[in-house]
């Protein structure tokens, strides 16, 4: 009886895929402070949020008056400096809704969002790793005389 590799490492590979899947939440987790200028303060906000009048544009790119005005407002929070970013999105999210927000939170229902794709993708290939190793093993299984007396009978046929 053969005992093959992917029995034996099956569970370190779902421990391994379990310790990327975490590494790769905490990178997401813990994102650049964002920009340090007020204007790439302004300019980064805006570029979150999606123009109220609009279809498809963010405040950053949209010129209706809508997104003006917006940008305006988050220059002048910006400018007063009693708002962290955060706050000025809830703030303006809590305007307009939460169909105003072009990226969505990284916490709670909406971080799951994002990760579970990720999470997906990485399951799927350690599967399909762990499938071709099966088969490969399986491939390279013992061949009995027998066996080998009937391909070579047919390669000398041939």
């Amino acid at each position: 009886m053969m005992i093959t590799k992917s029995k034996v490492k099956q569970p370190t590979v779902w421990v391994v895929m379990l310790i990327i899947v975490g590494l790769l939440l905490a990178v997401g987790a813990s994102r650049d402070g964002g920009p340090r200028t007020q204007q790439e303060r302004v300019d980064a906000i805006s570029k979150r949020l999606a123009c109220p009048t609009c279809q498809g544009e963010s405040v950053y790119v949209s010129r209706a008056s809508a997104s003006v005005s917006l940008r305006e407002e988050i220059a002048r929070q910006v400018g007063s400096g009693t708002r962290s970013d955060d706050q000025i999105v809830a703030y303006v999210e809590q305007r307009f809704g939460g169909q105003v927000l072009l990226v969505p939170r990284s916490s709670g229902l909406d971080a799951l969002v994002w990760a579970l794709p990720v999470a997906a993708l990485i399951c799927a290939l350690v599967g399909l790793i762990s499938a071709f190793r099966r088969w490969k093993v399986s491939a390279t299984a013992e061949i009995s005389d027998a066996e080998r007396e009937l391909v070579q009978k047919a390669l000398d046929d041939f």
